[in-house]
């Protein structure tokens, strides 16, 4: 494996100007406080694409006035009151959902119920053949490129191929301890499809170093929360977003990284719209179809096509370290239904 490297990122396609200037903006706000306090169109989901929602939760306005609430994928949280209890009590005291399934579920949980108290669900990984009873689109707005962070202060290298991480994360190496994170989380899944491994694999236990110790496996501790280097340890790596790290960096975000760098795989750093690199992959929100099908919706004018008011948030989002997809004409793409 090759030596250590510390690694800065810097995000190809979106300027050094826009960086520097990203370092001047402050952290989007966690949870709408208003005003309005509470908003037309209420999601939670991906911790990836938390604070990018937060951001855009900011900018998107119909009529001057603010209509997306992004609530935080914090565990163990508080919950939260999504619509004004006096019009919607049964959204007072309601669960966070920590991660892209989890929040995928949770919306098709409040269209069942019909309870008006989520609209869209945020998600860092694709619809994978998914299907639910009621059918959902998964939008596209932007790009992320997943790498790999280990301990500046560490023993895991900064450059690794991604033989060597397939390694690592099959439990075939015994020198480094892959830290793989929580359950439910779009990371997790786009990372175990990146090095080709099943959650029914780990689940029969062919993948003991994945699996915490109180669960059967050998990994020391709880699983961490993804994109918080913070209690990354000298012999770890975790799978972590290049667009979360480098917002954080430039505070954009809130600063979880720790003693935290990312790595560079086959030798090709992870900056936004590099095509080069193995770990590109696109970011979503989830809608009911019936919305996305419907000129006349507010889902529809916020999220589907390329002229919706996500789509042409760019400036927010490629200030949030995110990158345009690599055909713009599919953002706001509503075609992949469950």
């Amino acid at each position: 494996m090759n030596s250590k490297k510390l690694v800065t990122i810097m995000a190809g396609g979106v300027g050094a100007a826009s960086l520097v200037l990203a370092a001047t903006l402050p952290t989007a706000q966690a949870d709408p406080v208003g005003p309005p306090e509470y908003r037309a169109l209420a999601g939670m989901g991906s911790d990836t694409t938390m604070d990018l929602m937060n951001a855009l939760s900011e900018v998107v306005t119909v009529d001057g006035v603010k209509v997306i609430a992004s609530y935080n994928a914090i565990p163990d949280g508080p919950p939260v009151t999504t619509k004004n209890p006096a019009t919607d009590p049964l959204c007072v005291d309601y669960p966070r959902a920590n991660g892209s399934s989890s929040g995928r579920d949770a919306l098709q949980a409040s269209l069942q119920a019909g309870d008006n108290c989520l609209q869209f669900a945020r998600s860092s990984s694709g619809r994978s053949g998914k299907e639910t009873e009621i059918s959902m689109a998964w939008v596209p707005y932007a790009t992320d490129n997943l790498t790999f962070a280990v301990n500046a202060f560490g023993t895991v290298p900064a450059q690794l191929s991604k033989d060597e991480i397939v390694s690592i994360f099959k439990c075939e190496s015994t020198d480094f301890q892959p830290a793989l994170v929580q359950t439910g989380s779009g990371t997790r899944s786009s990372w175990l499809k990146y090095v080709g491994i099943t959650e029914d694999e780990i689940a029969s236990g062919t993948y003991p170093c994945l699996v915490p110790v109180a669960d059967g496996g050998t990994f020391p501790g709880p699983l961490p929360q993804e994109h918080d280097g913070r209690t990354l340890k000298a012999n770890q790596i975790m799978p972590y977003s290049a667009s979360v790290w480098q917002a954080q960096m430039w505070k954009a975000a809130n600063d979880r990284r720790g003693d935290s760098v990312l790595g560079v795989i086959d030798g090709v750093a992870p900056t936004v719209n590099n095509g080069a690199f193995s770990g590109v992959r696109s970011v979503y929100n989830i809608i009911p179809s019936a919305k996305a099908d419907d000129p006349s919706s507010l889902e529809y004018q916020v999220f589907v096509g390329p002229n919706s008011l996500v789509c042409q948030a760019k400036p927010t989002i490629n200030l949030q370290g995110f990158g345009d997809l690599v055909d713009a004409s599919t953002c706001g793409d509503a075609s992949d239904r469950s």
